[in-house]
């Protein structure tokens, strides 16, 4: 299968999970697309200056690859620098939240699975 970038569903979002800012992202899977093992792999821009605010997950876990950027990271109560190549994971029961402390759009790559 392949899916053409001009079909991807884009969507921009405002104080994206009671963060500040916005979110821009382009959906790469659908949910049905992970045969019950997750729910979300998508391209994300956040812009300077934005948050996702702080959640937890409860069922799933989810993993950020940063692409370009530089940001807070908050990984279960501490505040951790990021950038470009870093890996972020947040296990199930785990909460996380972050933030765009730089002057270009965080990219990175999520993608939520089913624990």
């Amino acid at each position: 299968m392949v899916r053409k970038s001009s079909t991807l569903e884009k969507v921009k979002r405002l104080d994206p999970i009671g963060g500040k800012g916005e979110l821009e992202s382009i959906a790469l899977l659908q949910p049905d697309d992970f045969k019950g093992k997750g729910r979300m792999f998508a391209h994300n821009f956040l812009k300077p200056g934005s948050s996702i605010g702080l959640h937890t997950h409860t069922g799933d876990f989810e993993i950020y690859y940063i692409l370009n950027g530089e940001g807070i990271f908050v990984d279960n109560g501490e505040d951790v620098l990021v950038s470009k190549g870093d890996v972020l994971i947040t296990y199930d029961g785990e909460n996380h939240a972050l933030k765009n402390t730089g002057n270009v759009d965080i990219e990175f790559l999520a993608c939520i699975i089913f624990s």
